[in-house]
């Protein structure tokens, strides 16, 4: 009998409420993502998106319920070891980039190798380098050797956009999560972004969770999740209880 893949991401009985808050702002009972799925998730400003992802990165934790990514249940961890696991195992691409001004783009896109041995080991066992995944990655998204070499302060905001496409995607991670990473660019440029994105995650095998306020996007993914609908019926099941 075939065995299932291990979920990118399971949630069970989460409940998250912010410090000095005697409210719960999400509220969700179950939630699966399959390895290599792509997901798009909406909700209002303000219904607890970011709050979601920094949840499934382990940046917080949750009062109860437990977060597992790829197996690992996020709470076992350390803050230190979830800080290591996440760099190994997620990758980020956030709304304004974080590139860091004074790096190359090259040298941006390598950071996230830097303190990732499992994203290096995974280089090395494709028989490739962090230097040559990064410039393959590069060629992939349209970023010329030369643009490699530029300071991420001199880059376009389509560039620097993809620069970060590139770091959250090196080393194969098993989850690339991204944050309204199309806010700052117009049509055109949106729908080039996004089927990148996409065939870069397919590429690796990455499952892939992207938040946007824009539904035009949704029907590029398998799914759509509505997060206002999904912690209405976490409440909901509570008050039931």
């Amino acid at each position: 009998m075939r065995a299932h893949p291990t979920p990118a991401v399971r949630i069970s009985g989460l409940r998250y409420r912010w410090p000095g808050s005697a409210q719960d702002c999400l509220a969700i009972d179950a939630l699966q993502l399959g390895a290599g799925e792509r997901v798009f998730l909406r909700g209002p400003s303000g219904s607890g998106k970011t709050t979601l992802l920094s949840l499934v990165g382990g940046v917080i934790l949750p009062q109860a319920g437990t977060v597992e990514v790829g197996g690992q249940a996020l709470g076992a961890l350390s803050a230190g070891a979830r800080d290591r696991f996440r760099a190994d195992h997620v990758g980020f691409v956030f709304q304004l980039f974080n590139l860091l001004p004074w790096l190359s783009a090259r040298d941006n896109i390598l950071l996230a190798c830097r303190f990732a041995p499992q994203r290096r080991a995974r280089i090395a066992a494709a028989g490739s380098t962090p230097a040559a995944e990064a410039a393959r990655l590069a060629a992939r998204l349209d970023l010329g050797v030369e643009l490699l070499e530029r300071p991420a302060t001199q880059l376009s905001v389509g560039q620097q956009q993809r620069v970060a496409a590139a770091r959250a995607l090196i080393g194969r991670p098993g989850l690339v999560v991204a944050d309204e990473p199309t806010s700052a660019l117009d049509a055109d440029r949106q729908q080039t972004f996004i089927d990148l994105l996409l065939d870069e995650c397919a590429a690796v095998g990455a499952a892939l969770l992207f938040v946007s306020h824009d539904q035009r996007l949704a029907a590029h993914f398998d799914r759509v999740l509505d997060l206002g609908a999904l912690v209405r019926a976490g409440l909901a099941a509570e008050d039931a209880r």
